[in-house]
């Protein structure tokens, strides 16, 4: 039986529990999930993010199946060779590139890609950093380390609307999961329409989005 993993930006979050927690749905015989959103106000994934207009930086596994080479920033599927969904990569090439394995007609490798991202594929614009090389700064937290108030019933109430919203191939939706007052939401980029919707339906500091694609500094 496969399990699954992740690197980059996941690595601190145990996907264990939060791949448990996905599947969860509310408390039976509770009351209907309720929103704090006015009837024609916006959903969360009513609408997708723009794409980002310049460079962002993401780390994850470059997978490359008999010349379809994607991205993924998200779970990995613990077989050999591994599986993921990821987003194709547009122009890669392998040459000079280390720290790769390669099983049959699949090679695959972690790393911190740099480049553009148009909503569908991913262009590096510099050579990738082998992942366990790269030493990124560490992104602040957006609780600013608070505890919030929600209870988990409700975020779990919330995590169990969130099925299909915001992808269901698991190449831009990674997962959710409950934790110190709050549902943390893992999503491949969100420009703040993803946030801006989740705080106007939930209410402020219940749910919080985080991109796996960042903005590059500089």
């Amino acid at each position: 039986m496969s399990t699954l993993r992740s690197v980059g930006h996941l690595a601190a979050v145990s996907l264990v529990g939060m791949l448990v927690l996905n599947g969860c749905t509310g408390t039976p015989g509770s009351a209907p999930p309720t929103s704090s959103a006015d009837a024609d106000g916006p959903r969360l994934g009513a609408e997708a993010p723009t794409p980002p207009a310049g460079e962002v930086t993401g780390t994850g596994t470059v997978m490359d199946e008999n010349g379809a080479v994607e991205f993924c920033l998200g779970p990995i599927m613990e077989s050999y060779p591994p599986q993921c969904s990821g987003i194709p990569i547009e122009g890669w090439s392998w040459d000079g590139v280390e720290g790769s394995e390669a099983s049959g007609t699949t090679r695959w490798g972690a790393y911190a890609l740099t480049g553009t991202y148009d909503g569908e594929r991913f262009t590096p614009t510099q050579p990738p950093i082998l992942l366990a090389l790269y030493d990124p700064m560490m992104p602040e937290d957006p609780t600013g380390g608070e505890t919030g108030d929600t209870s988990e019933e409700r975020l779990l109430e919330i995590q169990a609307q969130l099925d299909g919203r915001l992808g269901d191939d698991g190449s831009t939706y990674f997962g959710s999961y409950p934790e110190r007052g709050y549902l943390w939401v893992d999503v491949l980029w969100d420009d703040g329409t993803y946030q801006n919707a989740a705080d106007a339906e939930f209410g402020d500091g219940v749910v919080v989005i985080r991109s796996a694609l960042r903005e590059s500094a500089g």
